[in-house]
């Protein structure tokens, strides 16, 4: 290999066609992945670590000093991952939001084109001179609707025909007085009063009278007289 052979290979350098914005994205993307993954790896190294000192204690003080060194180192590279982790978090938002720019401006460009393009054959005069053609036809056609719908050979004085109607309606309300005064009147004979008149005699029972029940009784008793004749009467002795 050249010494320009290996050198193509580092990060620095650049091909002549480039990576697109969508496979650089995806390419941060699977870095986040795998720097997650070692993540996770390390932190349940972490505790194991933790659990191997808890374990020997004060009985294997130097294993226990091995396993909280091994725990530094692993904190440390767990640390240096965040800072990975966030240096390319930035980037692929940058990406994104500058392939998202770029694409958003491609388009606004397409659409520019195309309207210049639907501009190019138009003349704001020429657009003119056509409103002023169309107002003018419209007009014209108005004009036209107007002197069709217009009535022709009516002549008359609408007063005048006003003041005919109201002699008409005039006439039929004197006419119609005329059938009303032919009418027969109606008698002016009041119906007489149901009231019982002061002298008359009242019809109710005055309260010392006997009532119906007594009059029977002696109704009665003079009738066995007259079958029987008087009770005949003891002489005092």
């Amino acid at each position: 290999f050249t010494r320009r052979g290996r050198l193509s290979g580092l990060p620095g350098s650049k091909s002549r066609s480039g990576a697109s914005p969508q496979e650089a994205i995806h390419r941060l993307r699977e870095t986040e992945e795998m720097l997650t993954k070692k993540q996770e790896y390390l932190e349940q190294k972490i505790e194991q670590e933790i659990a191997t000192a808890k374990k020997y204690g004060t009985k294997n003080k130097r294993g226990a000093l091995q396993a909280l060194k091994r725990k530094k180192r692993h904190e440390q590279q767990l640390t240096q991952i965040d800072g990975t982790l966030s240096t390319i978090e930035f980037q692929r938002e940058a990406l994104e939001n500058a392939s998202t720019n770029t694409e958003v401006l491609k388009n606004m460009s397409y659409a520019a084109k195309a309207i210049k393009g639907v501009h190019q054959n138009m003349d704001v005069d020429k657009i003119d001179s056509l409103m002023q053609d169309i107002t003018e036809q419209q007009e014209v056609a108005q004009e036209i609707c107007d002197a069709i719908a217009r009535p022709f050979g009516d002549t008359f004085d609408e007063d005048e025909l006003l003041a005919e109607l109201e002699q008409l309606e005039q006439e039929e309300e004197e006419e119609r007085m005329k059938e009303m005064a032919r009418l027969p009147r109606a008698p002016s004979s009041k119906v007489p009063s149901s009231r019982v008149p002061s002298g008359a005699p009242s019809s109710r029972v005055p309260s010392g009278a006997p009532s119906h029940r007594t009059r029977r009784c002696r109704s009665d008793r003079s009738n066995v007289m007259s079958m029987f004749g008087p009770p005949s009467q003891t002489p005092n002795a």
